[in-house]
């Protein structure tokens, strides 16, 4: 996967588990507050790659 695609499916899983955290809140279910939480971290990892591919291309194409 390119460093793009990392990032923009890292927002949309974060975006998702914010949403299911906060259904999870309102709606009294803790676990989708946990799968919500697990989505959340997942989107951020996925975003933490896509930005060290980036970084990893930059030192690349400088050499």
């Amino acid at each position: 996967m390119g460093s793009t695609t990392d990032k923009i499916k890292g927002m949309a899983n974060e975006a998702a588990g914010n949403v299911k955290q906060a259904a999870g809140k309102a709606f009294n279910k803790p676990e989708w507050e946990a799968e919500g939480k697990a989505q959340e971290l997942k989107g951020e990892a996925q975003q933490a790659l896509g930005k060290g591919k980036d970084a990893v291309k930059k030192v690349v194409d400088k050499a």
